[in-house]
């Protein structure tokens, strides 16, 4: 009887917890399921890498070709939504994501459980490795030969991760640097060792003749997968799932792959030097054209805040002149890379206001620039004798005619100099927007010399258009000056 009862009281309690978790499910939100149909006609925003050969590199024509390319392209096709493809660097492409500038990520990233944590990833599209590489002279012919050596790896790639986890073992030191070019680069200058990188790309750069031999056996790594921010653009992501699915199931996937790693895989034509030049040219001078274009809409704007905050620090009102110091101290006091990411990155998240990377690198340049303007002209004002000042104001002139008819026109003579150094100054700082993806003149250098590795010839041609770019503008100033200073 005793035991009838204690099943009643179980079979009751059973059914309260069931009862209970019944009208939980019912009172919990059911996620959302992706709507794959929903992809249909929409264009996306898809980052990827600068420089990572055979997954994204840029062809003799200039277009962005590799593995990544053709998968995210046919897999669009099939879906039926657009692309829209712009390349940043892997860490900027990562973040571009993450903060909302971009929809999509596809650039070799590596499916981890720490990225998981900001990410959510596509089904896998490649297994990776990893590869130790030498200079084709070199003796090394293990890890154990590493004792005491230079290895250099990829910042935030699996070839870091395995470098540091052997790193005790063995004994070497690892430099960290931002492409396979420049780690390619360094072994032929015998400022490193040995290399260690994913395996098709180390297998790409000995096909392409880098002067580069493999001396190990493909470590185990991770899988490749294409990237979201996470708990977002799951209908993108689910759409580029069943894509690669049907590229897998007719073929299509493994042509792809055959196309960049097999064995009659794309090369880049070796040509001479001068034939290098003429190919690069073209890519080269719209990296020209860019740089000028940014510069001087730069400078513009440059002028006009350095001339603004210059009357503000010599006004009579501490506050402005307190507004300007800040100004000048704010600008002058950090990188200008640093302005860069924040109105690249953080101001879509921070202010949901997303710019366009030529107006993301004007702006930063321009704040960079006028807070150095600022001083320029603030000392070009006080360098004209005061004396002249009180004479006309003793001759009943105001002070704003005074400054505008006697000063400005001899402070803008002492201060011409220094500005045409700030302009030669912008033009070689817009390097610095890269790192954005902004296509100046070295960015299209890094676009050459991924394709072919040729990296000491492509800076050398790079640095002749530049000589020759800033020497003209140098000409072009100066003989404004003249005519300026003929005239007044």
């Amino acid at each position: 009887m005793h035991k009838t009862k204690g099943l009643g009281r179980l079979a009751q309690l059973v059914c309260l917890v069931m009862a209970v978790f019944c009208a939980l499910s019912l009172a919990a939100p059911v996620p959302a399921l992706a709507d794959v149909e929903s992809v249909k006609g929409k264009t996306y925003r898809i980052t990827t890498d600068t420089t990572f050969a055979p997954f994204e590199y840029r062809d003799s024509n200039g277009d962005l070709v590799g593995i990544d390319m053709d998968l995210i392209r046919a897999i669009a096709e099939e879906e039926g939504f657009n692309v829209q493809i712009e390349s940043l660097g892997f860490n900027a492409a990562m973040v571009a994501t993450e903060s909302g500038n971009s929809d999509m990520t596809i650039a070799g990233a590596s499916i981890t459980d720490e990225r998981k944590q900001t990410y959510d990833f596509s089904d896998p599209y490649f297994d990776s490795g990893v590869l130790m590489a030498v200079p084709e002279s070199s003796d090394i012919t293990g890890y154990q030969d590493l004792k005491g050596k230079k290895v250099v790896v990829k910042t935030g790639t699996e070839g870091e991760t395995f470098a540091k986890s052997i790193q005790d073992q063995y004994g070497f030191d690892i430099v960290s640097v931002d492409q396979t070019s420049t780690m390619v680069q360094m072994l032929q200058a015998g400022q490193a060792d040995a290399m260690f990188d994913d395996y098709p790309i180390i297998a790409y750069g000995i096909a392409q003749g880098n002067g580069m031999k493999s001396v190990t056996q493909k470590e185990a790594g991770n899988s490749y997968g294409a990237v979201v921010a996470k708990g977002k653009n799951q209908d993108l992501l689910q759409a580029f799932n069943e894509g690669l699915a049907k590229l897998k199931a007719d073929g299509r996937y493994d042509q792809i792959m055959e196309k960049y790693l097999g064995d009659n895989a794309t090369k880049a034509e070796q040509t001479s030097f001068f034939g290098l030049l003429q190919q690069s040219a073209p890519a080269l001078l719209t990296g020209v054209k860019n740089t000028l274009l940014v510069t001087v809409v730069a400078f513009a704007g440059a002028l006009v805040l350095g001339i603004l905050f210059g009357l503000m620090k010599i006004s009579g009102s501490k506050i402005l002149r307190a507004i300007a110091s800040f100004y000048v101290w704010l600008f002058r006091g950090t990188p200008l890379l640093i302005w860069a990411f924040f109105f690249y990155f953080a101001l879509p998240q921070v202010a949901g206001v997303k710019l366009s990377v030529f107006a993301v690198g004007a702006l930063a340049l321009a704040l960079n620039a006028g807070s150095y303007i600022t001083e320029i002209v603030r000392g070009a004002i006080q360098s004209v004798d005061p004396g002249q000042t009180e004479a006309a104001r003793c001759l009943g002139c105001s002070s704003s005619l005074t400054m505008r008819a006697i000063v400005f026109p001899q402070a803008a003579k002492i201060a011409t100099p220094s500005l045409i150094n700030q302009l030669i100054i912008m033009v070689k700082d817009s390097s610095i927007l890269l790192a954005i993806g902004f296509g100046e003149l070295l960015y299209q250098a890094q676009q050459i010399y991924a394709a072919n590795l040729r990296v000491s010839e492509v800076l050398f041609i790079v640095a002749m258009f530049y000589l020759v770019t800033i020497s003209l503008l140098t000409m072009l100033a100066n003989w404004a000056t003249r005519r300026f200073s003929e005239n007044g």
